[in-house]
């Protein structure tokens, strides 16, 4: 068995590109070897947006009972969970790529204290064009989210930020270079 492998815990506001940003490192990433974890939500499974398994309240909540999640929180009515899966493939010294929240990070930095969290900005304004553009919100739902979106103060030795206000491919090539450093 090789040695631990790093979780890269990707986090930003809600609208900010996190998955745009991870869709493109996973195509850029295809057979180095890092594994992008899919989350569990109590989201309809029509609703878009990431890859990810939907499940009822009621099956989120069994397979907390059985001790089935890596992490899991709750967040905009919500509940998400990754599965233990990701401690098998760090164990096997695979890297693992996980759409986490802010609100969460103080835990998961003292689960995976070696993480690296890697923060996803944008400018306000570009926030608020793509959470309209995304139709899934209110108006008040909007400015909920705009409102949120600063309340978190992520410090960790190890965070990286990218700015995903402009183009695409370069927010998507810094995460690349970060799941390329000393690993993938």
């Amino acid at each position: 068995m090789t040695g631990m492998g790093r979780l890269i815990y990707v986090m930003g506001p809600s609208g900010c590109g996190k998955d745009s940003v991870m869709n493109y490192a996973r195509e850029r990433c295809a057979g180095n070897g890092t594994i992008f974890a899919h989350r569990y939500i109590t989201r309809p499974a029509d609703a878009g947006g990431e890859n990810y398994v939907s499940v009822s309240p009621e099956e989120f909540q069994a397979r907390l009972d059985h001790g089935l999640f890596a992490l899991n929180w709750d967040s905009h009515g919500l509940r998400y969970g990754v599965g233990m899966e990701v401690d098998l493939w760090l164990r096997h010294g695979v890297d693992a790529v996980l759409n986490g929240s802010r609100g969460y990070l103080a835990e998961a930095a003292r689960r995976y204290p070696d993480m690296v969290p890697v923060q996803i900005t944008v400018d306000r304004d570009t926030l608020r064009e793509r959470l309209m553009a995304r139709g899934r919100e209110t108006r008040e739902e909007i400015q909920r989210r705009l409102d949120r979106a600063d309340w978190f103060d992520c410090t960790h030795g190890n965070m990286v930020c990218i700015d995903n206000s402009g183009r695409l491919e370069q927010a998507g090539e810094e995460l690349v270079r970060v799941i390329n450093e000393n690993g993938g």
